[in-house]
């Protein structure tokens, strides 16, 4: 039995191995992204990689700041504030955060991360890892139908209050 704990469980202290944990989870979550977004939007893969980097290094500096500031603030308002504020008109990084994290579609990410709650509630890899391949042919068609069916969804919609259909 493995006594490694989960990959991220939202306990860890600022430390080394918690911010590799974190950085390691952003890099896997954004090479899907990337991939979601070349594949079902054709975005430019390098374009949507520098969005993800920025929406990551914004991720980790709110998880960091709810682990560290003397607040009780939960992290995802410390994101909300940092995007805000790197992307307000008038800031100097506006015009570049903007650029690039226009090219990460919202679908490709809610995807991403809906799948990885979805292993997540099992609480442990090595559960995960027991299933055998076959659970991973099932994950990757429960997201690639998680978004071809949002993606369907979002058109009929579209249609039915008149914006033309491309």
């Amino acid at each position: 039995m493995n006594n490694m704990p989960d990959l991220i469980d939202g306990t860890e202290n600022v430390s080394v191995h918690g911010i590799l944990n974190w950085i390691l989870l952003l890099f896997i979550f954004s090479i899907i992204t990337v991939l979601g977004n070349y594949l079902g939007y054709k975005h430019p893969m390098t374009d949507s990689l520098i969005g993800m980097a920025i929406l990551s290094l914004i991720t980790l500096a709110g998880v960091w700041m709810e682990r560290e500031l003397p607040l009780n603030v939960s992290s995802i308002l410390y994101i909300s504030v940092i995007g805000i504020i790197l992307a307000f008109p008038g800031m100097p990084t506006s015009e570049f955060v903007l650029k690039y994290v226009s090219q990460v579609e919202l679908l490709s990410i809610v995807t991403v991360f809906l799948a990885y709650v979805g292993i997540g509630m099992g609480k442990s890899w090595d559960e995960f890892k027991a299933l055998g391949w076959r659970a991973i042919v099932i994950t990757i068609l429960v997201i690639a139908a998680t978004y071809y069916g949002a993606a369907i969804v979002a058109h009929i919609v579209l249609v039915l209050t008149g914006v033309p259909a491309v």
